[in-house]
């Protein structure tokens, strides 16, 4: 199966089956790219039994290929990544994306999230 995001941003249903299936956004960032704003990808992601495998993403303006593998880790052009040990949640940066949905009750839940996360004494 195959399941786009920028179909199903036009309005295409999707159902996510049990069978292999490619999930692909070509322009993972459109509102970047149409913004001119430099972080865009390429992204795609293999699901079997609705599990993820394997995905891909290439982050076109950087020229860097990440890559994750299920049980297998995650790299960027080959190199291994791992997270950061820092458990101080005070010496962290949080970087968050709020989303294109601007209906009502969306907008209350994500003020709501981030009023929450504001009051987290973070790096920033």
């Amino acid at each position: 199966s195959f399941i786009g995001e920028e179909s199903v941003a036009a309005g295409e249903g999707s159902i996510l089956t049990d069978n292999p299936t490619w999930i692909i956004d070509p322009i993972d960032g459109t509102t970047n790219f149409v913004h001119r704003f430099p972080f865009v990808a390429v992204s795609i992601g293999f699901v079997v039994n609705k599990k993820i495998e394997f995905g891909i993403v290439y982050s076109c303006i950087e020229d860097k290929m990440y890559t994750a593998r299920k049980g297998k880790g995650a790299f960027c052009n080959g190199q291994k990544l791992q997270v950061s040990g820092q458990e101080d949640i005070t010496k962290s940066l949080l970087v968050t994306e709020l989303g294109s949905n601007r209906d009502p009750e969306t907008i209350k839940t994500i003020l709501s999230n981030m009023e929450r996360l504001l009051s987290i004494p973070i790096h920033g």
